[in-house]
């Protein structure tokens, strides 16, 4: 089964022959490989590049294991590069187990004719010493486990069904290779065991994975909830009955979210126009493994559309906060008092700016004025948005903000400028 890509075969396509590394990023297995070695290698033959021009190695094979040393592969590659005529792509996968190789793609770059494309699966690839290395010289292309309308463009059913099964399940290809419910929670299990925690535990040398494991417990448990280290280091000494260090906690979480499994959303001072520094909210870059950890408990609906909605408008390149907006009310003694109503998503690109609330239902008059009402008093004039599960097409309220099913707001990349 072949499942496109178009989010990041689009931003490939725009990168060629810009002189400059393509970084694709992501968790393991959704689908860096098949991207670049499937996708787009194919859009290359497609364009009349012969494959003697395309050099392909992934670094994660045991076949490839000798040329993670840079002096070997260093040599092998250019002989092979300088042996060829006219453009050439360099396509290398799980790039940062190759030593030295920000070194190695620096030198390739600079071979006339040559365009370097590369996978990897630790943020690391990207930390501060790597990029000033760059120098410019290198383009992320953050990628995810798949969208829901990539997930639907694969799934044989109708879009109410397909998004139960998503948000069950994840958006990890390797879901359809999996025919039952049992088979696919074997699958996420095995993956959230043997491939993510064991690279984390030994990329990081972390002595007690035990301890890991029950943050991500407590994490998983806690999705779209505010949050800090020293919280979660209270959580874990009630939940376990033994002390783990905020210092710790920290430390953990950087290792979670190097590996894209999580991602942090700060929280913005809508009004103050500032981050605020602690509490702030996780959301699972795959929810399949979130639920799996969770042994398919804890479901709780409103909870797992937020986590959708959320990754649905990283997906989309825009940078998403949580907002913040105090305003003054009066209390029931009539005395005045702050307090701070909350955005779910501020989301930026660009000179665009959203502000939208996921909202699973909105039974009562009440229910509706609470959503709506962190958004009135936000008095700027970008784009207000409320999503809620179900519900009738887009529209536009009495109030100016636009209201849309998930459905549509997940399955029309352009949901948010109806």
């Amino acid at each position: 089964m072949i499942i496109q890509r178009p989010r990041y075969m689009e931003k490939l396509i725009r990168g060629m022959g810009s002189g400059q590394v393509k970084i694709v990023t992501g968790v393991r297995r959704c689908g860096k490989s098949f991207l670049l070695f499937d996708l787009f290698k194919s859009h290359l033959v497609g364009q009349g590049v012969p494959e003697s021009n395309i050099f392909e190695m992934a670094f994660d094979r045991f076949s490839s294991r000798k040329y993670r040393d840079p002096e070997v592969f260093h040599p092998y590659l250019t002989a092979r590069l300088e042996g060829a005529a006219g453009a050439r792509y360099v396509l290398l996968d799980e790039v940062q187990l190759l030593g030295d190789f920000a070194e190695v793609l620096i030198d390739l770059i600079a071979m006339e004719g040559v365009d370097v494309y590369v996978t990897g699966s630790n943020a690391k690839l990207l930390s501060k010493d790597v990029v000033t290395e760059f120098r410019g010289r290198g383009q992320e292309i953050a990628m995810a486990p798949l969208s829901f309308s990539e997930f639907m463009s694969a799934y044989d059913g109708g879009k109410h069904d397909g998004y139960q099964e998503y948000a069950t399940y994840g958006g990890l290809p390797g879901i359809f290779t999996r025919e039952t419910p049992e088979e696919k929670a074997d699958y996420l299990n095995s993956l959230y065991k043997e491939v993510y925690l064991r690279d984390i535990v030994e990329r990081n040398v972390v002595r007690d994975s035990g301890n890991l494991e029950e943050l991500v417990d407590v994490l998983s448990s806690a999705i779209g909830s505010l949050t800090n280290a020293s919280k979660l280091a209270a959580t874990f000494k009630s939940r376990k009955g033994a002390r783990m260090a905020p210092e710790t906690v920290e430390c953990y979480l950087s290792f979670l979210e190097d590996s894209f499994l999580l991602r942090r959303a700060k929280r913005y001072d809508v009004k103050g126009r500032r981050y605020i520094s602690t509490p702030f909210k996780f959301y699972f870059a795959d929810l399949g493994l979130r639920n799996a950890r969770m042994n398919f408990r804890q479901m709780k609906e409103t909870h797992i559309m937020e986590n959708v909605v959320y990754n649905e408008l990283v997906g989309r390149g825009l940078g998403v906060d949580v907002g913040v907006v105090p305003v003054s009310t009066k209390d029931e003694d009539g005395k005045s008092q702050r307090v701070q109503l909350e955005i779910d998503f501020v989301c930026n690109r660009g000179s665009k700016r959203y502000y939208v609330q996921s909202a699973f239902a909105l039974p009562t008059s009440e229910k509706r004025d609470q959503e709506q009402r962190p958004l009135l008093k936000v008095d700027d004039g970008f784009k207000k948005v409320i999503v809620t599960k179900e519900g009738l097409e887009p529209h536009y309220n009495e109030n100016g903000i636009l209201m849309m099913n998930v459905y549509d707001f997940l399955l029309n990349q352009d949901s948010l400028d109806f």
